[in-house]
């Protein structure tokens, strides 16, 4: 059963039980009223024949035996002439009728009156007269005209309220139906795909949430394609150069030179660099990477960084400068790991800086309630990256078309495995960019020793 049936259903029913409920309560509490009026005028005119035949039945010791003789010494209760009465046992056995109407009209039309000694019930009496059956038949016709004013009123709300329920479960509901057709179309591997959104509601809100979720997905889906991709890739490149050096020298049938195995070498290198790289990402990404933290000064790190890439800046006659080295207090980081992050990042800003440009290193506190965070900013005046790339930076294999190409590029992994890093330390990494105005990476490292 749908959910827009299953509310409508469980509307219906509330509706139904309600009606009922009123229209019982109310035929209860107007019959009550009604027989409290008839029985109130009846007994003020037959009280005086009632006191007579409690009397007449507690003095024939408490038996109705003779009844039919009895006749009432105070005549009030006929004063008029125009008045019966009708007397039965407990167990409805007619005892005594007087009075000229037939026992049939008395019992129906008259007012009824229990009679009692010492709380026990010993008979029921019925009087009769015009103004007593004018207010018995008003009885019954108010009766009768309630219950079918509260059957036809209770069968209009019941149908006005089901349709007003059908279509607010429509209502409630029409979100999910238009989700519903998404859902199921991303069940089936279409990634990306979007709901539409025409409320702020909850409603909204969760197609909305359902949206981000499958462009999620979809970057996901795309970031494992291009993953096997680029792995299958980098692995077929240099073992199709190896594969290529080796059955030459097998064709060859001479004896292999020491430097004719050089290249071989080189390949081999970079296939290790890359199965040493993804081994490395794949235990970041994991939290497996063991970690040596230690009191680590980032300005003397950072210098030894700058004297490893000097070589490479000096012959593009790149500017290497390092701002705000004032030592202060040392950070509980892996110097190594560290190392590592910032190496990477200033081999990709000597690279991609063109001859004569620059690459300024600064180092900022930025304390706070917490402790703070160091903050180090690498700041170079390459080709930039585009807007649309910074996202997609930090991902695996990522490369854009201007900034990191692939044949001028390493294995695609380094940024990857930066961030990992510095995420693993308790920091963030940023990437800032304008397109043929540079780029600078922000990294941000707690201050605080790590508990």
């Amino acid at each position: 059963m749908s959910v827009s049936r299953k509310l409508f259903v469980a509307m219906a029913s509330f509706i139904a039980a309600m009606t009922l409920l009123f229209a019982f309560v109310t035929q209860v509490v107007q019959k009550d009223v009604l027989d409290v009026m008839v029985g109130a005028v009846g007994w003020k005119k037959a009280e005086a024949l009632a006191d007579s035949l409690i009397d007449y039945y507690e003095h024939n010791g408490r038996s109705w035996t003779g009844v039919e003789q009895f006749r009432p010494a105070d005549e009030s209760w006929n004063a008029e002439g125009n008045a019966s009465f009708l007397l039965l046992s407990t167990g409805q056995e007619v005892l005594y009728a007087g009075g000229g109407e037939s026992a049939a009209i008395v019992k129906r039309w008259g007012g009824r009156t229990i009679l009692s000694l010492e709380d026990r019930s010993i008979g029921l009496l019925y009087y009769y007269d015009p103004d007593v059956a004018y207010l018995s038949k008003l009885r019954t016709g108010v009766r009768d005209s309630m219950t079918f004013l509260l059957a036809a009123g209770g069968i209009a709300f019941v149908l006005v309220s089901l349709i007003v329920a059908y279509a607010l479960s429509r209502t409630l509901t029409a979100p999910l139906r238009r989700l519903l057709p998404a859902i199921e179309r991303l069940g089936k591997g279409e990634f990306g795909v979007q709901a539409p959104v025409r409320s702020g509601d909850e409603y909204g809100k969760v197609a909305a949430a359902f949206n981000l979720m499958s462009r999620q997905l979809e970057r996901t889906e795309k970031a494992r394609r291009h993953l096997v991709a680029d792995v299958a890739h980098e692995l077929r490149t240099p073992i199709t150069i190896l594969r290529g050096k080796l059955e030459l020298v097998q064709q060859s049938g001479r004896p292999v030179e020491p430097e004719n195995l050089l290249p071989l070498q080189d390949e081999l290198i970079r296939l290790t660099r890359l199965v040493d790289d993804l081994h490395q990402l794949s235990l970041a990404e994991a939290g497996k990477l063991p970690f040596e933290r230690k009191p680590t000064s980032m300005p003397a790190l950072l210098r030894r960084v700058v004297d490893r890439i000097a070589p490479e800046a000096e012959s593009k006659r790149i500017d290497v400068t390092l701002s705000g080295t004032d030592e202060g207090e040392p950070i509980w980081v892996d110097p190594n790991r560290i190392m590592q992050v910032f190496l990477n990042l200033l081999m990709n800003a000597v690279r991609y800086t063109p001859s004569g440009g620059s690459i300024r290193i600064a180092i900022e506190r930025l304390p706070n309630e917490g402790g703070g965070f160091l903050e180090i900013r690498v700041i170079d005046t390459g080709i930039g990256i585009a807007p649309e790339h910074l996202p997609l930076l930090f991902d695996r294999f990522y490369r854009t078309d201007e900034a990191r190409a692939r044949n001028s590029g390493g294995t695609g992994l380094g940024l990857a495995i930066a961030k990992e890093l510095v995420q693993l330390h308790g920091g963030t990494i940023e990437a800032e960019s304008v397109p043929d105005r540079g780029t600078t990476f922000v990294v941000r490292l707690p201050q605080t020793r790590p508990q």
